[in-house]
């Protein structure tokens, strides 16, 4: 109940404020504030949103509240496991954005991710209280910066590195960071160290080098709709575990990424290489991903419908010294929705969706076909661990269906509700997981 009342409260202030121009983006350190700037009359809301502390500088504060309400039903593709109802999440968030004239920038992030209910935890499920993010940044100039401290990232789409927004934790890096930027051109380069969560009270392990990334990444914009990212992103991470053993695993991607709009297609296409070592195996392995979409009109209203598909490389033999697992490096903590149960290693799918809004409601159906690339690896989950060992021939996983209905009430106040079915395929069942997994879980979110 309380839960509830803190809902009503959270959309009553925001009510207040709904008048405001604030933009607010996923990363809170890149809202768009800047029409407060020239603005005499501000609101009380407005005021918290930009205090002047002198003539050109300024603090800004805010936050967000997530409440999820999850459950699953043979979570494990097995009635005879046994089942946890239904579980609580809880993110608070708050903010602090200090900038020195166009010069410095301090940003400051508390995090507090509770979960109620839940017999086995997993790392991303809690975070009692920590800083979610803690940097400065310096601006040499309008177009070069240089950043220090810890942040969240997402680069590209986040096929390879993400901010993990899925979970109730998100994925935090230590880090130092050299940026160029101006109309066309973005150039980031950076040395991170990703935080280990300690699920207490300032816990978390900061620069625990036993994993590290280092990374070039540049996106250029050609023209107005054709834009192309080229990175290359070297990894090493020690006691690392694959189908085929554990082991250091250091290895360089190379990807190119082309994204864009041709007549109503839009489309976003991407091709990693990568290469390095395994213990004393070399690494060859790869990945392609096509996505395209087509808007329609049913109704009257704005429709689209779209096709993804991905090929992902698995490990062909355990003798040959070479490993072609693909390492999704730190992708999206809900890859194939927040059931989270498949990965982007040793996988093949076919994913047609639609996607349609009605005034302030949006509908999402998907669908996902998947299969191992290759039958001598496994299947792995989100966070690229061994889910399910390759015990067996076959080769397709299952099918997944999912829906998510959201209902925007205000800029401040999201509600959505998803649920997906996983129906096991050859592979699960002849690993002996053959039930159908269902899951659902409601989310309210608060921005301020």
């Amino acid at each position: 109940m309380k839960k509830w009342v803190y809902i009503l409260l959270f959309w009553s202030f925001a009510s207040i404020a709904q008048e405001s121009d604030i933009q607010f983006r996923l990363l809170r350190q890149e809202d768009q504030l800047s029409t407060l700037k020239d603005k005499e009359e501000k609101n009380p809301y407005e005021k918290l949103k930009w205090i002047p502390l002198g003539e050109n500088n300024r603090l800004s504060l805010g936050g967000s509240y997530r409440f999820q309400s999850e459950a699953f039903i043979n979570e494990e593709f097995s009635s005879e496991v046994d089942q946890d109802d239904i579980w609580f999440l809880n993110r608070f968030q708050f903010h602090s954005h200090l900038r020195i004239a166009d010069t410095f920038e301090f940003f400051a992030e508390l995090n507090s991710s509770l979960i109620t209910s839940k017999a086995n935890l997993a790392p991303v499920d809690r975070d009692e209280l920590s800083f979610n993010q803690l940097f400065a940044r310096y601006h040499f100039d309008e177009n070069w910066n240089v950043l220090v401290g810890r942040q969240n990232m997402r680069l590209g789409s986040g096929r390879l590195i993400d901010i993990r927004e899925g979970p109730n934790v998100r994925l935090s890096f230590d880090m130092a960071q050299l940026q160029y930027q101006n109309e066309k051109t973005e150039i980031t380069t950076f040395y991170a160290v990703p935080v280990i969560v300690g699920q207490g009270v300032f816990d978390n392990d900061a620069l625990d080098f036993q994993e590290s990334v280092a990374a070039l990444y540049w996106t250029q914009h050609w023209k107005p709709n054709s834009s192309t990212d080229i990175h290359v992103i070297y990894k090493e991470e020690e006691a690392k575990t694959w189908d085929s053993g554990t082991a250091d695993d250091n290895r360089l991607s190379l990807g190119l990424r082309h994204f864009g709009r041709w007549k109503k297609l839009t489309y976003n296409n991407e091709f990693v290489f990568q290469t390095g070592s395994f213990g004393d195996q070399n690494i060859r392995a790869w990945t392609a991903s096509f996505n395209i979409e087509h808007p329609i009109s049913i109704l009257g209203t704005n429709s689209a419908i779209g096709l993804k598909t991905e090929a992902i490389s698995g490990d062909t033999s355990g003798t040959d010294g070479t490993l072609n697992t693909f390492d999704g490096l730190y992708p999206r903590g809900a890859y194939f929705g927040r059931v989270a149960r498949i990965g982007p290693s040793n996988l093949f799918d076919i994913h047609p969706y639609f996607d349609t809004s009605v005034g302030r409601f949006n509908f999402e159906l998907d669908y996902v076909a998947f299969w191992r690339f290759s039958r001598q690896d496994g299947v792995y989950g989100p966070p690229l661990n061994l889910q399910y060992p390759s015990i067996n021939e076959e080769r397709f996983i299952g099918h997944q269906i999912g829906t998510i209905t959201a209902f925007e009430l205000n800029k401040f106040i999201t509600l959505e509700f998803e649920t997906n079915l996983i129906f096991p395929g050859g592979f699960l069942k002849e690993s002996g997981l053959d039930d159908t997994l269902f899951h659902a879980v409601f989310t309210a979110e608060f921005k301020f």
